[in-house]
């Protein structure tokens, strides 16, 4: 070669690529030093550590709702089981009374049939009691919404607004929670 292309070939710039650029400004940084390697590290063991006490925290916590609300769902199943069957009792006890009520006072020969009934009808009380079913009988109340259904509304002198004035149907409730309204006409002014 003369040394006119040589003069050439030294004049023209020499172009890097990004790839040689950056890997020499990374030879132009020193490794950072053990100590420095430990700080991170430590640091970053700190922050995995805080995550996973927080993460715990949150998974006992969850665990303890989870049994509340198992325990909670099984008092409610011991304390509501029998609100069908009770349900299904009612009418056994409204005709019993129904029968009490249809049975002449008077006629001597009934008293031995009165009786029958009045002792079953005190017996299924007995055992609705026992289950905690209570009646609701609100005779000369005032009228409750959340326990009582008024069928009718009569206007009565001398009594106030919307009281029981007749009990049509007793109600009735298990464990405080109510199974049927009471059945009721109501005052209303006349």
């Amino acid at each position: 070669m003369s040394e006119q292309e040589k003069d050439q070939n030294n004049a023209e710039p020499q172009v890097e690529t990004v790839e040689e650029q950056q890997a020499a400004a990374e030879a132009g940084q020193a490794e950072p030093t053990a100590e420095e390697k430990l700080a991170a590290l430590e640091a970053e063991l700190a922050t995995v550590k805080k995550a996973l006490g927080e993460a715990d925290i949150r998974a006992q916590a969850e665990i303890q709702n989870v049994r509340r609300r198992a325990e909670r769902d099984v008092q409610h199943a011991h304390k509501f089981a029998l609100e069908k069957f009770a349900g299904d009792l009612l009418s056994v006890a409204d005709n019993l009374e129904r029968g009490l009520g249809a049975l002449d006072a008077d006629d001597e020969a009934l008293n031995g049939a009165r009786e029958g009934i009045e002792l079953t009808l005190k017996s299924l009380m007995d055992v609705f009691g026992k289950y905690n079913l209570e009646q609701i009988s609100p005779s000369d109340e005032p009228f409750n919404p959340e326990l009582h259904e008024a069928m009718t509304m009569v206007p009565v002198p001398n009594v106030d607004p919307n009281t029981v004035i007749d009990v049509l149907e007793k109600g009735y409730q298990l464990n405080g929670r109510l199974i049927r309204p009471a059945r009721v006409v109501v005052s209303k002014a006349p």
